[in-house]
């Protein structure tokens, strides 16, 4: 694919009961957009450590550039202690600091966001200073601007989040952050007023709503549209969100409708849920089949 996609944040380990697993929603996201035929770049920062070196050479094997990734003589590589207690519910405790709380702004990181299609963002690279100012020196430069809110207590607050919003063309977040973000205004009696009222307030082109094993909706100029949740045995939920995103996102950027794209997703980001870890490989067959089991 000639489009052209960074991925910005956090690259890291996620610390479970049967052992660590590579993750990061950015690292994960660029993962599922090169299964799909895409060459995405991901920025970020990894200790110069085992771990930082391990998740580089995933990245690597997976096919996924690696020249903008910083390496920190210092802080070591980001991990996180995920309780997937509720398999439905993963909860984290973000160990902090990490390297990647430490990305560094250069000039070549700008050139490679002044040439992109698409900039991918989280709310969690603002935790810290540094990165926090590395992120909005790049969304100045970026042009489509995709916001993947993923809001993780207690790394966020009102005033660094409307920032980012007010840079966003996209907007991907689950109903629990809808609620609580729509909650900072009034207005709005039911998730699809909310998602009016956040497009309107902070001039999104598209807001899309994740609501787990009950699907999904997203809004725009086009319309509003829904798609129903796909039942499935759930192993954990990590990296359904990523996958979510990043099928959406190759969809509407291959030409595909809002509805089309949501389908798509929606499988994707379930059958991701069937499998332990962020970044399973799934077949397109296996989405399709999916779909048709739950069609009419």
């Amino acid at each position: 694919m000639n489009t052209k996609i960074v991925c910005f944040g956090e690259m890291l380990w996620d610390i479970l009961p049967s052992g660590k697993l590579p993750g990061g929603a950015p690292m994960n996201v660029a993962i599922h957009l090169q299964y799909q035929g895409f060459t995405p770049v991901v920025i970020s920062r990894v200790g110069h450590d085992e771990t930082g070196t391990a998740l580089l050479h995933y990245l690597e094997g997976k096919g996924v550039r690696t020249s903008y990734v910083q390496v920190d003589e210092k802080q070591p590589t980001g991990l996180v202690i995920a309780n997937v207690s509720n398999r439905s519910e993963v909860t984290y405790d973000i160990v902090q600091p990490a390297a990647w709380d430490f990305i560094q702004l250069q000039e070549e990181l700008r050139k490679v966001v002044v040439e992109s299609d698409y900039f991918i963002y989280g709310s969690l690279a603002a935790r810290s200073e540094t990165s926090h100012h590395t992120l909005m020196a790049l969304l100045n430069v970026a042009k489509a601007k995709v916001f993947d809110v993923n809001l993780r207590p207690p790394y966020y607050s009102r005033e660094v989040l409307e920032p980012l919003l007010e840079q966003a063309t996209i907007v991907k977040m689950n109903h629990h952050e809808l609620m609580e973000i729509a909650g900072w205004h009034h207005g709005f009696s039911d998730e699809k007023s909310a998602m009016e009222i956040l497009i309107s307030l902070y001039a999104l082109q598209v807001i899309i709503v994740t609501r787990g094993e009950n699907g999904a909706a997203v809004l725009s100029a086009d319309g509003y549209f829904e798609q129903a949740g796909y039942a499935v045995e759930v192993e954990d939920t990590i990296g359904s969100g990523d996958a979510f995103l990043a099928t959406f996102l190759g969809h509407i950027t291959r030409g595909k409708t809002y509805p089309e794209a949501l389908q798509q997703a929606c499988a994707m980001g379930a059958l991701v849920a069937t499998h332990k870890g962020a970044t399973p490989e799934i077949a397109s067959e296996a989405v399709e089949q999916l779909i048709k089991r739950n069609v009419g």
